[in-house]
């Protein structure tokens, strides 16, 4: 599995805490930024650069993760992205939710209102949550990508 990472100036930090974890998972990552500390870069560059590099991705299991103050803004703007599930989640029963019934692809988290333990257990819950795959929510997921 890979995971594409991305994060703001308020999710950097806690970025490369996840990505540590994540190593120690021995999941394979791919970090799109942010890398320096900038306090003027916004948001939805990087949730841009998430999306397109996981939609640009072949394999069936790669997802993305991406980290703000809030975790909405990112959810936001990934959403615009065609194929892109964004599941901005702050509990265990979100993230499996969010995986099991939605197929969710992209997970956003809050670097301000997570604790950096509940932020590794909701991204562990996640990515071992199989999507359920039943009927009715992959007819959702394809009206879905007919909106807009």
């Amino acid at each position: 599995m890979k995971v594409y990472l991305g994060a703001d100036h308020r999710g950097m930090e806690f970025k490369k805490a996840i990505a540590d974890f994540l190593e120690r998972s021995h999941i394979e990552i791919v970090d799109t930024g942010s890398t320096t500390l900038d306090p003027n870069d916004d948001f939805p560059q990087f949730a841009g650069k998430v999306a397109t590099a996981l939609l640009a991705d072949t394999a069936t299991d790669s997802r993305g993760i991406l980290i703000c103050g809030s975790g909405q803004g990112m959810a936001m703007a990934a959403n615009r992205f065609k194929g892109i599930r964004a599941s901005l989640c702050w509990s265990l029963d979100e993230a499996r939710s969010a995986r099991n019934d939605d197929d969710s692809n992209v997970l956003c988290l809050s670097a301000t209102f997570l604790s950096l333990p509940d932020a590794q257990a909701i991204v562990s819950t996640w990515l071992n949550t199989p999507f359920a795959g039943a009927e009715r929510f992959k007819r959702r997921i394809q009206e879905l990508d007919q909106l807009g």
